[in-house]
């Protein structure tokens, strides 16, 4: 499979969840391009079987506008949209944790749920990450689980 990791990151967190999940998929044996919304020009997203799309969470759990660009510069919804964010729970407890993330799974009726991950993703998330990895290759029929051993 063919992914495509487009991401929003002021603080590094975000990019470093992208990674991250980049990181499971080649090891399953997929490849991987990257993205850095609102840093580069948007790429042609219909060259991928999948976008994976990850963006941090602003103002009051608002999308960022950076993000809404990106959607606007894609044009369409991709099919095989799954989507990721990292958050704070400090910043409005759980109702806005990754809020942005709910947000952008809803608008592109993602078939999973979105991964959320609180400020950065090493350490005791890792594994959570992988877990949301895996099911984004299972979904789309990659069988990942198989090709990945831990």
């Amino acid at each position: 499979m063919n992914f495509l990791i487009a991401y929003a990151t002021y603080s590094g967190n975000t990019k470093e969840a992208a990674e991250l999940i980049a990181d499971f998929l080649e090891e399953a044996g997929h490849a991987v391009g990257f993205h850095w919304i609102g840093g580069e020009p948007v790429p042609d997203v219909s060259r991928y079987d999948a976008l994976i799309l990850g963006s941090f969470t602003w103002a009051e759990g608002s999308v960022p506008e950076e993000v809404k660009d990106f959607i606007l510069d894609v044009g369409y919804k991709p099919a095989n949209t799954f989507i990721f964010g990292t958050g704070d729970t400090q910043f409005g407890g759980d109702a806005l944790f990754c809020r942005a993330s709910v947000k952008l799974a809803r608008f592109y009726e993602s078939p999973l749920p979105p991964l959320k991950i609180e400020q950065s993703p090493r350490g005791g998330q890792e594994e959570a990450v992988r877990k949301w990895a895996i099911r984004v290759a299972e979904r789309l029929g990659a069988g990942a689980e198989s090709q990945v051993s831990y």
